[in-house]
């Protein structure tokens, strides 16, 4: 398969923003108001725990729609960091950082990461902290080999790790930067860091360890199995590159309308990539026009679809466009580089 020439982020929308209202641009204020439904759940969903409300299921009931408000308020802070809902700087970050807290990520922290880092050199293999690993890096870290050692495509960690990963690696994210940052930098990152990992473990004292364990610890093994649902399916199908192509490098999902509703169209992650300051509400008219104008280029599939293609292919990068097994030494193609949905075959082994 012959590989596509990259395309700019500029390119793409110098085309796009004269077949666009005026009115997608401007911030949507309004969207601060999911954060009072996802407060009565979690809310609501705590007192049931405490009171032990319909047993071990109503406990179990009630940790899952809290770890979904967790994932929800995430997909929101997400947005409003990127500028779609309010401008002000203060309350950009005040409402950021309530959305956040679950994980215990600032948005000094996140901004940094994700808005400087991600966005700017999206799969680049040096550049781009949320890219896998290369084949290289995984020769050279023996902490790295054994982890993929433990995590095997195919292995049955793998799901449970997706519960674990977004805590991790923004864990990792958080050390990685307080080594570059400036001595102002650090103590923000410190402070946003503390705080909500201090506020939300303070619920230990007056809840007990036990309906902590349910109110909390479970919802957020929750959160972070729905958030890196999505996450893990925005790029790491697609192939590496020097230089970014929104399209080609970034993989939109599908989902049920009304889980898309709810998770504010995150699914829709293309789009964003094209337009990140654009509220999440017009992603499916971007979608359309995408579709279009690029039919060759645009990357689409079902969410439970993708979440069984990470499953079963390698998360090493041999180069740009392939994937290594690192212990049967299998190649797998990425998408639009020999990866096919539907009939997923190695296409060769490293000698």
């Amino acid at each position: 398969m012959t590989a596509l020439t990259a395309v700019s982020h500029k390119e793409y929308v110098r085309t796009l923003c004269p077949l666009l209202p005026d009115h997608f641009f401007k911030p949507l204020p309004h969207r601060l108001l999911w954060m009072l439904p996802h407060a009565l759940v979690i809310t609501g969903g705590v007192v049931a725990i405490v009171y032990g409300l319909g047993g071990l299921i109503g406990k179990l009931s009630a940790a899952v729609l809290i770890g979904n408000s967790f994932a929800s308020l995430g997909f929101l802070g997400h947005e409003i960091m990127h500028g779609a809902v309010v401008r002000k700087g203060w309350l950009r970050n005040l409402t950021a950082a309530i959305c956040f807290s679950p994980f215990w990520v600032g948005p000094t922290m996140w901004r940094l990461w994700h808005n400087v880092q991600h966005h700017v050199h999206t799969q680049h293999p040096e550049k781009d902290p949320d890219t896998s690993a290369t084949y290289e890096d995984y020769q050279r870290r023996p902490t790295l080999q054994w982890l993929y050692r433990l995590v095997r495509r195919n292995g049955f960690l793998f799901f449970p790790m997706l519960s674990l990963w977004f805590t991790m690696h923004s864990s990792q994210m958080f050390w990685r930067l307080q080594k570059v940052a400036d001595k102002r930098t650090r103590f923000i990152l410190w402070f946003e860091r503390l705080l909500p990992m201090v506020a939300w473990l303070s619920l230990i004292v007056p809840l007990g360890i036990g309906s902590f364990f349910w109110a909390y610890i479970i919802p957020l093994l929750v959160g972070n199995f729905i958030a890196m649902s999505y996450i893990a399916t925005n790029h790491l199908l697609n192939p590496q590159m020097d230089e970014v192509d929104p399209v080609v490098g970034t993989l939109t999902v599908t989902v049920p309308w009304w889980v898309d509703i709810l998770h504010l169209h995150f699914s829709h992650h293309t789009e964003h990539h094209l337009f990140p300051a654009m509220s999440s509400k017009y992603a499916p008219m971007v979608k359309k026009l995408v579709k279009e104008l690029w039919p060759d280029r645009y990357n689409e599939l079902p969410l439970w679809k993708a979440l069984l293609l990470l499953w079963k292919t390698p998360r090493l990068y041999l180069d740009h466009d392939h994937l290594v097994d690192p212990v049967t030494k299998e190649i797998f193609g990425t998408l639009q580089r020999g990866l096919d949905p539907e009939q997923l075959e190695p296409l060769g082994r490293l000698e």
